[in-house]
């Protein structure tokens, strides 16, 4: 057992800084080809921060453990609202744009409503899994018209932001270290992909708990951790420039571009089916935690203390009723 979680922390470690040696040599590269940071940051940023979530689920959908490939989208966007944007509000009030609570917060809403949609029929198939991904290009597309509109006149959105965070990255000159970062990246979220999901499912055994508990709660919080720790970290500095926005462009990403990517490599299927398994919960639960933030900002546009609470709550109580289930 201590071995598993060993193996499970150490597939976890790769992931993280394989996402992140990933976006280093790719935005240094995309940078030598004369590339604008915003475009950089809507495209190597943007995916690259999804690449823990996004080799999960391929690696658990060709392994045939379906249910931790979804439950690691639908927990960690659970996770991603809950629990990150809950837990820095509770530390300082966080307070977002307009475009956030009008535009991106109803896509969000949107796009988790089609996802439940297309999961009636137990099954998230090819063609389904191609409408998710043209959505993520979509969804880049209108980004990059949004910012670029925006930019003229001030600089603000969750688009504008990812063009700062392009910014950010250490750029590497040599286009030899450039490949050299992006081929050790790729190799890191694979193999830690591997890893943590073998260990995963190591554990489940051992806890004899399902794959979809597995997905929902540890594999889902531990894809989640980076966006946790650089949340609190920026709201214990009072520096809220990771936006709300962010999050919730996070939450899309998983589901458009992770889900999408998965069932068009290999169909997802859901086994016991979609209302049977207790899938439709999770999704709802989603649905409803994504709906709090749009709902506390419609006035002030301010995540305050109190509502960081009420949305640490709803974590802890889903996460009781998870447990309780098992």
């Amino acid at each position: 057992m201590i071995l598993n979680l060993v193996f499970f922390v150490i597939g976890l470690l790769m992931l993280y800084y394989g996402a992140n040696w990933l976006v280093k040599g790719s935005s240094s590269l995309a940078r030598n080809l004369g590339l604008k940071p915003l475009v950089i940051g809507l495209t190597v940023v943007a995916f690259g921060t999804s690449a823990p979530e996004l080799f999960i689920s391929v690696v658990s959908s060709i392994k045939d453990k379906s249910m931790i490939a979804v439950g690691n989208v639908v927990g960690s966007n659970i996770c991603n609202i809950a629990l990150v944007l809950g837990l820095a509000a509770l530390i300082h009030p966080i307070k977002s744009n307009r475009s956030v609570y009008s535009r991106d917060i109803p896509i969000m809403l949107g796009i988790s409503i089609y996802l439940l949609l297309i999961s009636f029929d137990s099954r998230i198939g090819r063609l389904e899994g191609a409408s998710l991904f043209g959505g993520i290009i979509l969804y880049t597309c209108f980004n990059y018209y949004i910012a670029v509109k925006e930019s003229r006149h001030k600089l603000n959105g969750e688009s504008v932001a990812f063009a700062h965070a392009a910014e950010e990255i250490e750029y590497v000159t040599s286009r030899t270290r450039q490949v050299v970062w992006i081929t050790v990246g790729i190799v890191g979220v694979v193999v830690g992909a591997e890893v943590l999901i073998d260990s995963a499912v190591a554990i489940m055994k051992v806890f004899s708990v399902s794959e979809k508990f597995i997905g929902l709660t540890i594999v889902a919080l531990g894809t989640s951790l980076p966006e946790l720790a650089t949340s609190v970290v920026a709201a214990l500095r009072k520096e809220m420039d990771i936006s709300i926005g962010n999050l919730v462009g996070s939450n899309v990403f998983n589901i458009l571009s992770v889900l999408g990517a998965a069932s068009l490599v290999r169909p997802i299927p859901i086994p016991g089916g979609f209302i049977n398994s207790g899938l439709l919960i999770d999704y709802l639960v989603m649905i409803f935690v994504s709906f709090l933030p749009w709902l506390m900002m419609r006035k002030t546009c301010v995540v305050t203390r109190s509502n960081g609470v009420t949305l640490l709550a709803c974590y802890i109580g889903y996460v009781a009723y998870l447990i309780l289930k098992a």
